[in-house]
Formats: structure tokens, C-alpha cells, sequence
């Protein structure tokens, strides 16, 4: 089975909610689910953001969805980790 262990995401999103907000709720979308956002630039009324998100299994649909729900849109994925665990766990 294949499981997203990490996504490197390019996001645009209105100054509000802030940043902690922003990274609260996409870290909502999964019980490990680990977020780092590092603010990239500023302008009148948005910012563009790098979110660093990881852990053993995430859903890339409802990280997606959050971003959404909180007004960022998803402009490029630039970096993911995947693994494939056998049937033995492994």
C-alpha cells in the first residue's frame, strides 16, 4: 500500500486567517499530521506560502480541501514522499 509521508506545497492565500490558523486546520486533516508554514512573500492582499506537510499517511484530498476552505488555492506541488508498505507491514 502506497502512503504520502510528505508534501512540499506552493500556496496563495488571503492575509486572513493567519499563518498558525492556516497551518491549525490543515493539520486537523489527519491524527499525525504535521505542518510547517514559512510565509514567502506579502502583498496588499495576499501571501504566498510554502506548507510543509507530513506524516504516516496523509490525505492529500482533504489537505487540499482545507487549503480551500480557508481561501488559499493550491498552486504547485514541489516536492512528495511516498512509501510502499508490503502486506507484512514492512
Amino acid at each position: 500500500m502506497i502512503h504520502v509521508k510528505r508534501l512540499v506545497l506552493d500556496v496563495l492565500k488571503p492575509h486572513h486567517p493567519n499563518a498558525l490558523e492556516f497551518a491549525r486546520a490543515i493539520a486537523e486533516t489527519g491524527s499525525d499530521c504535521r505542518v510547517q508554514v514559512t510565509v514567502l512573500e506579502v502583498d496588499e492582499k495576499t501571501e504566498t506560502l510554502q506548507v510543509v506537510v507530513t506524516g504516516s499517511d496523509l490525505d492529500f484530498e482533504r489537505v487540499h480541501a482545507a487549503i480551500g476552505q480557508y481561501g488559499g488555492s493550491l498552486h504547485s506541488i514541489d516536492e512528495v514522499e511516498v512509501s510502499n508498505v508490503g502486506s507484512d507491514g514492512a
